[in-house]
């Protein structure tokens, strides 16, 4: 099968290759999914740049969508042929979704209807189930504000879709014109541009002084030094899948402590079990519903990797980035 991958950390034209591989069996309580497409995220490039290597060769990426294959031998014959989509392809195993085929827990292989397209099904392992986890979080935000930070990317997007979808007023931090339209379309009600305004001030302005109900943060890096700037009202609460810099960030504990502050952290790769039961019912209901927009901002060969790798680095996209494997 052709594949990319990369047997050391560094830049993308550095160590991504592109080549043939031999086709993964599956074995009991598998499935094989023959992909359409792979999503390329963030994580997928710092793992890349970064992360210590689990194996001699890695095929990155956790998310994407095809069909089913082939089936293990105690798995029904009746999910061959079946549309699915797939999380935590290249979550602590050395073979993602940067490949024509991966074989993986047929859990791990979600029924994807027949009205989404493989591209849009490429997005729902990091993107889709991080912002329905974090909204999740929140519990009933009907009538309250909730601040996105970063609006317009790729978890932002379906953050602030799915809050506005039950009923929260959505403030959303954006970083362009462009962005803010973006933003706008999935149900922010009112945008921020970090780089021009005082996003604290802002919020601050846009909710009589008191500050938001609850903040969905990308990174809590910056996001941090805002927290005794008044972006929470008292007993607020800041739920956070995120940060630029993963060292020690400092907090204002004096503020959070007498305000009643709560900070709360995920990462999506690691949710429990009932938590991701949850996020993948909600999902599907959404699914269902036609709630929901996706957006594909760029689209490259597997060939290309290295591109769209620098294209997730740079940011030069508003939406979601992949690869067409068929």
């Amino acid at each position: 099968m052709r594949a990319a991958w990369y047997s050391k950390n560094g830049a993308a034209r550095e160590v991504l290759e592109v080549g043939e591989l031999p086709t993964p069996e599956p074995g009991r309580g598998e499935v094989r999914v023959r992909l359409h497409v792979s999503g390329v995220n963030p994580s997928d490039v710092k793992s890349r740049r970064g992360r210590p290597l689990i194996a001699e060769r890695i095929v990155p990426h956790s998310d994407g969508a095809g069909v089913i294959d082939a089936v293990g031998p105690d798995m029904p014959a009746s999910r061959v042929g079946q549309r699915v989509w797939t999380w935590n392809g290249q979550w602590q195993r050395p073979f993602g979704t940067a490949a024509e085929y991966i074989v993986l827990p047929s859990q791990q292989a979600v029924a994807l209807p027949d009205d989404v397209a493989f591209d849009a099904g490429a997005c729902f392992g990091i993107p889709a189930l991080t912002a329905i986890h974090a909204v999740n979080l929140l519990g009933t935000i009907k009538g309250r504000t909730v601040l996105v930070i970063g609006a317009a990317t790729s978890v932002g997007h379906y953050v602030a879709q799915v809050a506005a979808r039950r009923g929260a007023r959505v403030i959303g931090t954006v970083g362009s014109v462009e962005k803010a339209a973006h933003a706008k379309a999935a149900g922010v009600a009112e945008v921020i541009d970090y780089k021009r305004e005082d996003v604290a001030q802002r919020v601050k302005d846009l909710t009589g002084g008191v500050g938001a109900d609850a903040v969905v943060d990308m990174d809590f890096s910056s996001t941090a030094a805002m927290l005794a700037q008044g972006i929470l009202r008292p007993h607020g609460e800041l739920v956070s899948y995120g940060s630029n810099s993963m060292d020690q960030v400092p907090v204002p504990f004096r503020d959070l402590l007498f305000r009643g502050i709560t900070l709360r952290f995920f990462v999506v790769y690691e949710l429990l079990p009932a938590e991701r039961e949850k996020a993948l019912s909600d999902l599907h209901e959404l699914l269902t519903a036609k709630a929901l927009r996706h957006t594909i901002a760029a689209r490259f060969p597997l060939h290309e990797i290295a591109a769209a790798h620098e294209a997730v680095e740079q940011g030069r996209f508003t939406g979601n980035v992949v690869l067409d494997l068929a």
